[in-house]
């Protein structure tokens, strides 16, 4: 294969060490970060420029090559990853790595698909701005895949996923044309919003290469709290106390069950969590205000003073930004742990934030009554509605027999959702984890309408085969 026509044109379009097709030099883009997914490529090619991609893509075009987009390689659902079967080309744009332009008067970032999250986060941070978006894999996933999944995080109450904060996109077609699309417009008017077609597309309509981006103002103060509550239905209650106390101020509000939170302690290295005995739930919230820190202090502790109404039972706040840290890695180490106990099904759902209570205690209940070993593991983004409804096994049991189960764990969750107008998928994207969902959960006029989409962008199909639809 290496002597293939394919190969020599891909060589030709980004130089003979960017284009890879030994096995131990594939292997790493070929597999999914979870291990559930791996597939095969001919090549894996990583360009460096705007002008290679489409190169590259006008290569696989001419031998009937698919093409998969890959950036951090960091995704949830299989998306990134290469179909089993089939001629296909990994095109990596980590060497895509440029911060183009920041314009502070425009509030403006220009950044390459390839540059991690954090590096974007860092360069923002240098020129006196805040990029908001933030994730637990910030410092591998990419700008790109962000996009390509309109991921969402831990401030989406405070400043939306990732389409909100896109201005432009460049964009490289499935011929291999160049879409320039990078203008940092609040308004503009003049046809179709295109670059919302590809945000979330998966790498199915074409290749995102580049995205202007929202700045915003660092906040002059950020206080970070843990709140203890007994129940769900009293973490909705704070969030809506906490709202009316904070206004927009309130950046993140994260829920945790306890069973979720235990394993952190030994990977961590805790002897005592900062609130002990864990309640049943655990609230992370943080407030980032342009006032002085008092003012956020004073808001922070009124919205959690219990003789005042709030409905917690202990709360605890950082002194400090390495406590701060402290607290927020609390959160973040949550799938590690799960990971590392062997992982579970997962459920990356989103609710209307009045149907949220009811539906954990009802889920649970159903999921418990049908399979006695069934462990509910629940944590996410209550201040936006997206809870990550996993299900692992109780102590005694391999984690195997949850994924053994997986088609009916999933039945019995997605129902749920669906039934509460709510989303089987909320950040993480489709992939190839999600497929059947989508085709047994959106409508028809939904899929057909997607369907169309992709045929009129991607009439041969090759764009990131197998996943999304």
């Amino acid at each position: 294969m290496s002597n293939s026509p394919l190969i020599a044109q891909l060589t030709e379009a980004v130089g003979v060490r960017n284009v890879l097709t030994e096995p131990g030099d594939t292997a790493p883009y070929l597999t999914d970060w979870r291990g559930r997914f791996t597939g095969r490529a001919d090549a894996v090619a990583l360009p460096a420029t705007t002008g290679e991609v489409a190169a590259v893509v006008q290569a696989c075009a001419r031998h009937h090559a698919a093409i998969v987009a890959q950036g951090g390689n960091t995704g949830l659902s299989g998306g990134a990853t290469p179909a089993p079967g089939g001629r296909s080309v990994v095109l990596c744009t980590r060497r895509m790595n440029r911060v183009r332009e920041v314009d502070t008067e425009n509030d403006t970032i220009t950044v390459e698909a390839g540059c991690t999250l954090q590096a974007v986060r860092d360069a923002a941070e240098r020129a006196g701005r805040l990029f908001p978006l933030s994730l637990a894999a910030q410092g591998s996933c990419t700008i790109g895949g962000n996009l390509a999944t309109n991921a969402g995080g831990t401030q989406v109450l405070r400043f939306g996923n990732a389409r909100e904060l896109a201005l432009g996109l460049e964009v490289v077609l499935a011929n291999g044309a160049v879409w320039d699309g990078l203008r940092g417009l609040r308004k503009d008017n003049s046809g179709y919003d295109l670059k919302q077609v590809f945000i979330g597309s998966e790498g199915t309509l074409g290749v995102i290469t580049a995205a202007t981006l929202k700045l915003f103002a660092r906040p002059r103060s950020r206080l970070t709290a843990l709140a203890s509550v007994e129940s769900v239905e009293a973490a909705v209650e704070l969030l809506k106390r906490m709202r009316s106390f904070a206004g927009p101020t309130l950046t993140a509000f994260e829920l945790m069950a306890r069973e979720s939170l235990q394993p952190v302690a030994p990977l961590l290295g805790l002897k005592r969590f900062p609130l002990e005995p864990l309640a049943p739930w655990t609230i992370l919230l943080e407030i980032s205000d342009h006032d002085e820190e008092s003012h956020a202090r004073s808001m922070l502790e009124a919205g959690l003073d219990p003789d005042a109404g709030a409905p917690v039972s202990d709360a605890v706040l950082a002194g400090s930004i390495a406590e701060s840290e402290h607290l927020w890695r609390l959160r973040e180490t949550i799938p590690e742990a799960q990971a590392r106990a062997g992982g579970n099904v997962k459920h990356d759902i989103s609710l209307p934030l009045s149907a949220i209570a009811g539906f954990v205690r009802e889920t649970g209940a159903a999921v418990e009554r049908r399979f006695d070993w069934a462990q509910p593991l629940v944590f996410g983004h209550l201040g936006d509605g997206n809870l990550h409804y996993n299900i692992g096994c109780r102590d005694g049991h391999s984690p195997q027999v949850a994924f053994d189960h997986e088609a009916a764990l999933n039945e019995v969750v997605y129902e749920a959702v669906l039934r509460l107008h709510g989303s089987f998928s909320a950040e993480h994207g489709l992939g190839q984890l999600k497929r059947a969902a989508a085709v047994r959960y959106k409508s028809a006029v939904e899929l057909e309408l997607m369907r169309s989409i992709k045929s009129a962008l991607d009439p041969d199909g090759r764009m990131n085969p197998g996943k999304l639809l």
